[in-house]
Formats: structure tokens, C-alpha cells, sequence
């Protein structure tokens, strides 16, 4: 049903509520991040992370008659990117349909053509996305050195 296609299940939700992807490694402030999205007032926050992009090799860039105006040598660019974490209102709902395919980006796209506030939160705290085979092993070594940050209030 696409990445939020699925909400379109829900029936007779009536407060804020926190949706966040299955595959995220994080140590971000859930009650930062609804206050955030309280004080904002909006209908859908969602939690970015900065990320940088390096491009490996020289970037070039002309203009209409084929000379070069820049070159860039292996420039990096920095990004917020959506760390997989939302606070969403209930009026998100009628955006959505039952059984309908409908994936987040076209979500926010709709909500925002609609007038609808979308925010975005900027988060610096410790973030790993784990989509990739890679990732997943770069989560679990490093689980076992943050335990104690992802996890504060766990009793031993």
C-alpha cells in the first residue's frame, strides 16, 4: 500500500501519533520532537537529519553554448534529509484512502497543495538509517558501544 498508503486503515484516531520506519537507529528526543510539532502547529512534522553528499568526481557546469562556467573538484553538498521519524495529526487522515497504493513523499506533496502546514524538525543527535546490508552491520557494532545513549532509562 506504499509507505503511508497503510494509515488509511486507521479509524477513529483522535490524537497526535508518532510513525517512524522499522529500520532507524536513533537517539533522537520523541518529546522534543512533539513539542516541536506542537508548537508549530502543524498537520505532519517530520525529523531531519544534515547530511553531506560527496560527489567523487570534478563537477562541471556550462552555459547554453557549451563553455564551461565552473568546474568543481569533487564537491560534497550538504542536505536534511528525512530521518524516517513523523508526528502526524489526525486531519492527515482524509488525505489518505483505504486501500489505496499512496507513498509519504506524495503525502506531504498532497498535504502541502492543499494548504496544510508540514514541518520539518532539524535534528543533530546520533542517526543511522539501516536500508542497506551494510548499514545493518555498522548498526549492530554500534548499538553494542551506544547502548547506554539509545537506550537511558533500561534497567540492567
Amino acid at each position: 500500500m506504499g509507505t503511508a498508503g497503510s494509515l488509511g486503515l486507521i479509524q477513529d484516531l483522535d490524537e497526535t501519533f508518532l510513525v517512524m520506519n522499522g529500520d532507524v537507529l536513533t537517539t533522537l528526543d520523541y518529546s522534543k520532537l512533539v513539542a516541536y510539532h506542537r508548537k508549530k502547529n502543524a498537520v505532519l512534522t517530520i525529523a531531519m537529519h544534515r547530511k553531506r553528499v560527496k560527489i567523487d568526481l570534478g563537477v562541471i557546469e556550462t552555459d547554453s553554448a557549451g563553455f564551461l562556467t565552473e568546474y568543481i573538484e569533487k564537491p560534497e553538498k550538504p542536505y536534511l534529509v528525512s530521518m524516517g521519524v513523523y508526528i502526524y495529526e489526525p486531519d492527515v487522515l482524509k488525505y489518505i484512502k483505504p486501500n489505496i497504493y499512496l507513498d509519504f513523499p506524495d503525502l506531504v506533496i498532497r498535504l502541502m497543495e492543499n494548504g496544510e502546514k508540514v514541518a520539518g524538525y532539524p535534528c543533530d543527535d546520533y542517526w543511522l538509517d539501516i536500508g542497506r546490508h551494510e548499514d545493518y552491520n555498522r548498526a549492530q557494532n554500534e548499538y553494542h558501544k551506544m547502548k547506554k545513549r539509545l537506550l537511558p532509562n533500561r534497567k540492567k
